[in-house]
């Protein structure tokens, strides 16, 4: 006999008896959040004896405590004596599966679930199944909706009576009056599938019991319930021979395909190349191949747009003369749909076709509807596009890509309304990744300089953005030698925007830079700008010293500098006669240097 616990031991009980009743929600989550820590301190047996009845007694009313609760039970095996205990913590789980927030419900079932594959097959007819009995034959919806979580884990565990139970069960949910328990029923119905195919001599189950299930879920009257049979038919057809999947799975396939709903139709069409894999080449020819043109053509935009998504996955699975027969032209058509999604859906899709029509076609076929979604309206359809361009120049070559599509490009780069030109100068950084810095140089570098002078400031400052992200792609080096002196020679001209610009773009760049190249190059034509005869000029020129310095705090030969020559020339604008200039001086001044004006090091 062991000794009565001692006043110290019964502590962490009381507490969190104490913390579970208080008034404070923050509290009530922090000591279910510590249930672990109280359970060990507890040990095993007082953990299964007094802390799970407390916890099955305590039903909190606040939904974010029950559902930390729920999660934290999914764990809970090791706490009170390993794997042969488990099913002591199913008790608070199945309150826990009852209540009326469907979070809560959905992380008691996946806890449920979590601990009956721990449990022997002994212990599932024991514990686990009148659990699912209670839940499924539940007088409110909230109990048997969990219930139908519950079956594909223990399944194959179990013994063949109560596989045999569980499935009766699993029958009546699936016909329960309440649509959202059907609906549950239809969400488990693809695991439950699986977990049946798993079990040897079983596959007959499957044909017998499982599939009639399937087709009656798939025709119910709600299409609440007939969408979510699309993952079961893609589940149950992966455990079925060529035969069988026509047989059995044909005629609700096409039923599904032509839904009066076009949510059922969408969800088709968004799962379509898993669906195609899973019913097996021959039928992908004989029937998918027209149902996935039909979805290309879709009366609803949504549905268009999912199909647009499924393209190049289906395609891999047809030859090459069925992509050019009977995708392309859906594809032609869908290049100029009336919906924006639509368009942009294919554009972030189109070139996935490129490596599988190969290097002619592409050039014949593809190119020119390249061409045409990238003069789009609609600035995500020409983003979509160009970040997946890459793939295009794997198959053509980067001369044929940037014949077809730089005067497009270029064009776009020109275009009068502003909001166009700043589109492109985004997608610049994206294009230089991928074209590479041989291309930049020769046909988009003197672009990218031309935006500096833009007459519309966002371009300035977009271009000066644009130049920093060029710089970490190509480097500091190329930097150097290509772009900074076509700054600082804008440095000179006459009209103080260009002046400006050059400060912007330096202090923009400043971050990208090492401590070599602003000693040698931009802090001279920073600190000459330090008279300009323009305050506006003036007090940029000292927030740019002030992100010089930043950079140049990080080595010793850059804190020589700080000291030699930003520090004076910050010192001589403190004493402007701009008062502007004397403010943003004064804290830049404040923040390159510590104690006494010594620059700060690292």
């Amino acid at each position: 006999m062991s000794s009565p616990p001692s006043s110290s031991s019964l502590y962490p009980i009381h507490l969190l008896m104490d913390e579970l009743k208080s008034e404070d929600v923050v509290l009530r989550l922090s000591s279910i959040r510590r249930l672990s820590t109280i359970a060990l301190a507890l040990g095993p047996q007082r953990t299964r004896e007094e802390l799970i009845v407390f916890l099955q007694d305590q039903l909190d009313d606040e939904d974010e405590v029950l559902l930390v609760l729920a999660e934290e039970l999914g764990n809970f095996a090791e706490y009170v004596g390993g794997n042969q205990y488990a099913w002591t913590v199913l008790g608070p789980l199945e309150n826990l599966a009852t209540v009326e927030e469907t979070l809560v419900r959905d992380k008691a079932a996946e806890s449920i679930s979590k601990l009956s594959v721990l449990l022997s097959p002994a212990q599932i007819e024991e514990h686990l199944l009148p659990l699912i009995k209670h839940l499924a034959q539940g007088d409110w919806f909230t109990s048997r909706t969990s219930a139908c979580a519950l079956f594909p884990a223990p399944y194959p565990l179990a013994s063949v009576s109560v596989q045999e139970e569980l499935r009766k069960l699993f029958a009546v949910l699936c016909g329960d009056e309440t649509p959202m328990v059907r609906r549950a029923a239809a969400k488990a119905l693809g695991p439950f599938a699986k977990s049946v195919a798993e079990v040897p001599d079983q596959h007959d189950i499957l044909l017998s019991d499982v599939i009639p299930l399937y087709r009656k879920l798939a025709t119910d009257d709600q299409d609440s319930v007939r969408l979510l049979t699309i993952p079961d038919l893609i589940a149950i057809a992966a455990a079925l021979n060529p035969e069988e999947v026509k047989e059995h799975i044909l005629e609700p396939l096409r039923s599904s395909v032509a839904d009066k709903s076009w949510r059922v139709r969408y969800m088709v069409a968004n799962e379509f190349v898993g669906l195609s894999e899973s019913v097996g080449e021959t039928v992908i020819r004989e029937e998918l191949v027209n149902a996935f043109v039909g979805l290309l053509k879709d009366n609803e935009a949504e549905v268009r747009t999912a199909a647009a998504g499924q393209i190049p996955g289906f395609a891999k699975l047809v030859d090459k003369e069925v992509i050019l027969a009977k995708i392309l032209p859906c594809v032609r058509d869908l290049s100029t749909d009336s919906s924006q999604h639509v368009r942009a859906s294919l554009a972030m899709q189109i070139s996935g076709l490129a490596p599988l029509l190969g290097t002619d076609s592409t050039v014949e076929n593809l190119l020119p509807l390249f061409l045409q979604l990238l003069k789009d309206d609609f600035s995500d359809v020409r983003l979509n596009l160009i970040g997946k361009l890459d793939m295009v120049n794997d198959v053509i070559g980067i001369e044929r890509l940037s014949q077809a599509l730089l005067p497009a490009i270029m064009e776009l780069a020109e275009d009068k309304q502003w909001r166009v030109r700043q589109a492109i100068i985004e997608y610049i950084p994206l294009l230089a990744q991928q074209l590479g810095v041989q291309f930049f140089d020769d046909k988009l570098g003197q672009l990218c300089m031309s935006w500096l002078g833009d007459t519309v400031f966002s371009i300035r400052e977009a271009a000066t953005i644009n130049l920093k992200k060029l710089t970490d792609v190509f480097g500091v080096e190329w930097a150097q030698s290509t772009i900074i002196p076509k700054v600082l020679e804008m440095g000179d001209h006459q009209n103080y925007l260009y002046r400006m610009t050059t400060i912007f773009a330096i202090t923009t760049m400043a971050p990208s830079l090492n401590v070599q190249i602003i000693r040698d190059t931009v802090l001279q034509s920073a600190l000459n700008l330090a008279s300009d005869p323009i305050p506006n000029i003036r007090f940029n020129v000292a927030k740019c010293l002030e992100t010089l310095a930043a950079v140049l705090a990080t080595s010793p030969e850059g804190q020589d500098i700080i000291s030699r020559k930003v520090v004076p020339a910050l010192k001589k604008l403190q004493e402007d006669s701009d008062a502007d200039v004397r403010f943003f001086a004064t804290k830049a001044f404040d923040r390159t240097t510590g104690d006494g004006g010594e620059p700060m090091g690292e």
